[in-house]
Parts: C-alpha cells; structure tokens; sequence
C-alpha cells in the first residue's frame, strides 16, 4: 500500500471513531523522515485509546501492516503511530493547540480525503523496499567470491 493510501486509511478509520479534526499534512518535498502526518483530535483519554485501536487493528487484521514505532502509553494525552512513510499523532485538544504541529509543518501541503491528488510518483522509495535493498547489498558483499582459472573461467 502506497503512503497516501495508507495516510488516507488512518484518516477514514480515525473518522470511524469520531475522532476530531482530522487532517493529513503531506511533508515529501519538505521532510526525509515520513511522507505524511495524520494529526487527529480525540476528546478524552478512553477516546484516544479506542482511535488507536481502531487504526493499529484494522491495518494489522485487515492489510498485514504493523508500526514500526509506538509512543505513548496508556493513559495519555498523546499517543503515536509510525508506519515509516506515515506518522499519526493522536492527542486531546489542548495538547494538540500547545505544540502546534500544523503550524511547525505550516509549508505542508493538506491533503482533502474527499479530493485527494492523483497519483503521484513516490518521491523516496518505500521503506519496505529500503530495507529489502539494504539486504541485498549487505547479502551481496557477504557472499564468497568464485574462485576462477586464470582465463576467468570458474575452477571444477
């Protein structure tokens, strides 16, 4: 699943839950470290938890994907989310008003659930796919080089 889909996703499921404010910043041509955040009001602490729950089951039940990361335990005022390519903050109202991160990330573009942008080429590759590089150069250089005549021709 592509990053705004999935920034899509966490934002219908947060929806599910009535949580408030819900808005999907899209950070690729100002930050390395995600694609998106998906910032998310939720009126009280039993509120935060059941949007939580709401967004890591569905995506781990429904589509195999797990945080990498999740801060924030219960109760809190603020919990998060990291998926890699997208990063959800959940917190009460007043937290969310003190550290402002609509205003930190103010040159972000907001994405419209209701009229998302077309497809766009990623801009950095997938973090799956990095690792699965990453793998396969460390395997690579591991392997035991081929012993070869002197025509370069294997030996045996």
């Amino acid at each position: 699943m592509d990053s705004l889909k999935l920034a899509l996703l966490c934002h219908e499921l947060a929806d599910n839950k009535k949580a408030e404010k819900i808005v999907i910043l899209d950070v690729r041509k100002i930050s390395s470290i995600t694609d998106f955040f998906v910032l998310v009001s939720g009126s009280s602490e039993p509120h935060i938890r059941a949007i939580i729950t709401e967004i890591r089951g569905s995506l781990a039940d429904d589509h195999g994907v797990r945080p990498a990361s999740v801060d924030g335990e219960h109760p809190t005022a603020w919990q998060v989310l990291d998926y890699f390519d997208v990063i959800i903050h959940v917190m009460k109202p007043d937290v969310r008003e003190r550290y402002d991160i609509e205003g930190l990330w103010g040159d972000a573009r907001r994405i419209d659930p209701k009229n998302p942008p077309a497809e766009e080429k990623e801009t950095r590759k997938p973090a799956a796919k990095k690792a699965t590089a990453k793998k396969a150069a460390a395997k690579k250089k591991s392997a035991p080089k081929k012993k070869t005549k002197a025509g370069g021709e294997p030996k045996g």
